[in-house]
C-alpha cells in the first residue's frame, strides 16, 4: 500500500492542476468550441447559430464519422462539434471514448477559447433534480473506472473541475451541480456506490472524458447538462430518455443559446 503522504501528495497535484488556467484570462474570448454527443441535440443550435456543416471534414482525419457545424455568432467563432453516427450500427456515437478522440481532435483543429460540453443527462430526486432541469456543472469525475490501488483509485475517478463562471451563474440563475460519468446509461449497485461518493446530482457518458482532454491543455471547459430522466425515480431510464429526449433538447438549446449570449464581447475572467 502506498505512503500516506504518497496519496496526499496525488491528491495537491490534481487540485493544482484542476485550478491550472490557460492563459488570455483578459482577452476577449474569440472562439468556442461546443462538444456534443447526438444529433438531436446538436441540431437545434446549428439552426439558432445558423451554422454551416464543413461538408469536407476538413478539420479532421479522413474515415472519422464525426461532424462539425460552424460559422459566426455575436461576433464570436462557433464550432459545434458531434461524433456522427456508428458507421455500422448507424447510432449516435455516445460514450467516453467517441467523446475523448473528437475533442482532442477538435482542439488540435480548431484552437478554442473555451470549449462547452453540453448534452441531455439523468438526474437524481434526491439530490432535487427534475426533468427539464439544467445544470452547469461544478465539478465531473469518473464513476465506472474502478482500480482499488492506492493513487491509481485518484487517477480511476479523474474528478476535475469545471471552469469557474461566477458571473455566469448569478446573471443567468442556473442551477449548479456535480456531474459523474460513465459508459452506461443504466446504473449497477458498483455504479450508485461510485455516484453518491462522487456527491453528483446528474449524470452522463460524456463530460470527464471531454474534461480530461481539455485539461490536458489547459482550455477552460464548461459543462450544461438537461435531465432526461430521473435515475433515482420509479420508470424504466432507458423509457423515460427518450420519452423526454425531444422536449429536453429543446431546453438545453435555450441554455446554451443564453450561456453564448453572455459569454459574446466578454473575456474569460469576465465569466
Amino acid at each position: 500500500m502506498a505512503p500516506p503522504e504518497e496519496t496526499e501528495a496525488a491528491a495537491a497535484a490534481i487540485e493544482e492542476e484542476n485550478l491550472a488556467v490557460k492563459p488570455g484570462g483578459d482577452r476577449p474570448i474569440s472562439t468556442i468550441l461546443i462538444v456534443i454527443a447526438m444529433q438531436t441535440e446538436a441540431l437545434p443550435l446549428v439552426a439558432k447559430f445558423e451554422l454551416s456543416e464543413d461538408l469536407d471534414r476538413s478539420a479532421f482525419p479522413k474515415g472519422v464519422p464525426w461532424v462539425r457545424y460552424h460559422g459566426t455568432y455575436k461576433g464570436l467563432d462557433i464550432n459545434l462539434v458531434w461524433p456522427g453516427k456508428d458507421t455500422i450500427l448507424g447510432v449516435d456515437s455516445v460514450g467516453t471514448v467517441s467523446a475523448s478522440l473528437l475533442t482532442y481532435a477538435s482542439i488540435q483543429a480548431l484552437k478554442p477559447d473555451l470549449i462547452i460540453n453540453a448534452g441531455t443527462a439523468g438526474g437524481f430526486q434526491a439530490r432535487g433534480a427534475c426533468i427539464k432541469d439544467v445544470y452547469l456543472v461544478s465539478d465531473v469525475a469518473f464513476h465506472d473506472r474502478r482500480i482499488p490501488i492506492p493513487v491509481f483509485d485518484l487517477y480511476g475517478i479523474g474528478t476535475k473541475r469545471a471552469f469557474s463562471t461566477p458571473y455566469l451563474v448569478k446573471e443567468l440563475g442556473l442551477k449548479v451541480g456535480k456531474l459523474s460519468t460513465g459508459d452506461s446509461l443504466d446504473m449497477c449497485p458498483q455504479d450508485e456506490s461510485s455516484i453518491i461518493a462522487n456527491d453528483a446530482t446528474v449524470k452522463d457518458m460524456e463530460g470527464a472524458a471531454v474534461a480530461y482532454v481539455a485539461g490536458l491543455f489547459s482550455i477552460p471547459a464548461i459543462f450544461l447538462k438537461a435531465v432526461t430522466d430521473i435515475v433515482d425515480g420509479p420508470k424504466p431510464t432507458a423509457e423515460e430518455f427518450m420519452e423526454n429526449l425531444i422536449a429536453v433538447s429543446a431546453a438545453l438549446h435555450q441554455a446554451v443559446t443564453e450561456v453564448v449570449d453572455f459569454i459574446s464581447g466578454k473575456s474569460l475572467s469576465d465569466l
